[in-house]
């Protein structure tokens, strides 16, 4: 299911997986454990299946395929925006095994600002209540990593792109989390970087869904056959040949309420 020779997905895979604790902020089951092989160790996430909440609106598979799928399609775009992620056995059975992430304890990707417009940097969200009848503009950062990340929930169609599934690392790298409710075959795209809305891809974020729509057709199908439903695969094939054809950011449809809840 992972891409091969990908020593971290190996890791996780395959290690010894020991459960440490369990992480009570998360929705469904999620524990903190670590995994270890051949002398090496790391801390991971496991999200075991029989710990998922049924979803009215997302009734076919499982929260812990589509994460998985979330990262093989991230890898396919070779952005690396999604930790190495694998579908295995543990100790409470089959489910989804997540590399842990040191974040960066200062980050500026997302504020409230009292303006009408962002400082230069920044892209516009959208108002904010921020209690006593009072609202604020909602920002985020205008960075590069942030505008891959929305093209990336652009094609898996992510429902819950909140504050604090944003990732950064002391490398300047930038990861993305919590991908459960991705792929639906209906437009449902939630999320805080509608910054980029109804501009012009970039011409790496072209390129990048070219190679996507290719893949969708051969080895990338095959390995999201297993994670997610045939339905499912061909709407995802669908979003990349509109965002080809539009050659823009989506938008938001007004079908769907457009900014998660609660936003971090």
């Amino acid at each position: 299911m992972t891409a091969p020779g990908t020593a971290d997905a190996e890791l996780l895979a395959c290690g010894e997986l020991t459960v440490r604790g369990r992480i009570r902020e998360a929705s469904n089951a999620a524990l903190f454990c670590t995994v270890a092989l051949d002398g090496r160790e790391a801390s991971c996430v496991y999200k075991p299946v029989a710990g998922e909440r049924p979803l009215w609106d997302f009734p076919d598979g499982t929260l812990a395929g589509r994460e998985v799928a979330s990262y093989e399609v991230s890898e396919a775009t070779g952005w690396g925006l999604v930790p190495p992620t694998v579908l295995r056995d543990g100790p409470y059975g089959e489910g989804m095994c997540q590399l842990w992430i040191d974040v960066q304890a200062e980050a500026d990707l997302l504020a409230l600002v009292d303006a009408e417009e962002p400082e230069p940097g920044w892209k516009a969200v959208g108002l904010a209540d921020v209690g006593e009848g009072r609202t604020a503009l909602l920002v985020h950062a205008d960075d590069e990593r942030l505008r891959r990340l929305a093209v990336l929930d652009a094609v898996i169609n992510n429902a819950d792109r909140k504050g604090g599934h944003l990732l950064p690392t002391t490398g300047g790298r930038l990861y993305g989390i919590d991908h459960g409710v991705t792929f639906n075959v209906e437009n449902k795209l939630r999320t805080l970087l509608w910054g980029w809305a109804g501009e012009p891809l970039t011409a790496e974020a072209v390129g990048v869904l070219q190679g996507l729509r290719e893949g969708l057709g051969g080895p990338l199908g095959g390995r999201l056959g297993g994670l997610i439903t045939p339905a499912e695969i061909d709407a995802t094939r669908a979003r990349v040949e509109a965002l080809l054809t539009s050659g823009v950011h989506p938008e938001p449809s007004g079908e769907w309420p457009a900014i998660p809840w609660p936003p971090v």
